[in-house]
C-alpha cells in the first residue's frame, strides 16, 4: 500500500532524510518511530504530498506521489498533530464540509458521518460546538473525519499527545476496529511506546534523518537484547535529549528560504 525506496530530503546541506526504504502492507497497522527532529515529520509530508522529495520515490497504492498528487491525496486520511477542527462549527457540520470537499455524495456521506460519530461515540455530541469538545473529544473527531472519505490509507501523526491513559486506550480500541472491519491501512507515529507495542504488526526506526532498524516489537526487542520497546527504542536511539520541535522548525525555516528565493 506504501512503498518507499531510497527516499532523500535535503535543504542546503543539510540531509533531513538520508536515503530510506520501507514498505507498509494493506491492513497493516505500521509505527515509525524517532526521537524528536529524526526525521519523521519530513518522510509523513512526502508521503501525504506536502514536500517533494530531492531524490527517491513515493508510491501510495501504486501511484508515484510526485507525479499524481490528486489521485493520491483521495487515498488517503490525515490526523496532523495540531488540532485542524473548526471550533466553530458542529460536529457534524465538520464531518459534512469534509465529505464535500472530497466529493462523498450527500446521502453516502450523511450516512458515513452516522456510522462514524455513533462509532467514535461522539453520536449525542453532533451538533455541539466543537469548542466545547474535550481535547479527547476532538481527536475522536478528527479520526472520524479522516476516515468520512473511505481512505484506503489513514496517517496518524501523534494522534494521542496530550490525553490521559483512558482516552488513549478508547482512542487505539477504536481505531484497531476499522483496520479490522475496514481493512484500513495505518500508518502513525508515537512517542508512547507501549501504544506501539501494542498496536503496531511492524516499525520502523528512524534517527538522524536514517533508518535504523524495521521489524515487530519482537524482533527489535530481541535484536537490542531488551524486555520492553522503550528499551529497545533507547538502544537503538541513545539517551541523550533532543531539542524539542527541532526538525519541524527546521523544516519551517529551510521552507521559508526557499520561497524567499523563488
Amino acid at each position: 500500500m506504501i512503498k518507499v525506496q531510497n527516499l532523500v530530503k535535503t535543504y542546503g546541506q543539510i540531509e533531513a532524510v538520508r536515503d530510506i526504504s520501507f514498505d507498509v502492507q494493506q491492513g497493516e497497522i505500521f509505527a515509525f518511530l524517532g526521537p524528536n527532529g529524526a526525521g519523521k515529520t519530513t518522510t509523513i509530508k512526502m508521503l501525504t504530498t506536502l514536500l517533494r522529495p530531492t531524490s527517491g520515490t513515493v508510491e501510495i497504492d501504486g501511484l508515484d506521489a510526485s507525479k499524481h498528487q490528486n489521485e493520491v491525496r483521495k487515498r488517503f486520511g490525515i490526523v496532523f498533530q495540531d488540532p485542524s477542527l473548526d471550533d466553530e462549527l458542529t460536529a457534524w457540520e465538520n464531518m459534512d464540509i469534509h465529505g464535500a470537499l472530497y466529493g462523498v455524495p450527500r446521502k453516502l456521506r450523511h450516512e458515513r458521518t452516522d456510522m462514524l460519530l455513533k462509532l467514535f461515540e461522539l453520536a449525542d455530541r453532533r451538533d455541539s460546538f466543537v469548542k466545547t469538545f474535550s481535547g479527547g473529544m476532538r481527536r475522536r473527531l478528527e479520526i472520524a473525519r479522516g476516515l468520512l472519505h473511505t481512505p484506503k490509507i489513514l496517517f496518524l501523526d501523534e494522534p494521542t499527545l496530550g490525553l490521559d491513559p483512558q482516552t488513549r486506550n478508547q482512542l487505539w480500541t477504536h481505531v484497531q476496529k476499522l483496520n479490522q472491519e475496514e481493512r484500513v491501512t495505518v500508518f502513525l507515529t508515537t512517542h508512547y511506546m507501549e501504544e506501539a507495542d501494542r498496536v503496531a504488526q511492524r516499525i520502523a526506526v528512524i534517527d538522524h534523518g536514517k533508518i535504523v532498524a524495521q521489524g515487530t516489537s519482537a524482533e527489535l526487542k530481541q535484536r537490542t537484547d531488551t524486555e520492553t520497546l522503550e528499551q529497545a527504542f533507547l538502544a537503538l536511539t541513545g539517551s541523550s535529549i533532543r531539542e524539542e520541535g527541532a526538525e519541524a522548525n527546521r523544516d519551517l525555516r529551510n521552507m521559508a528560504r526557499m520561497w524567499r528565493k523563488n
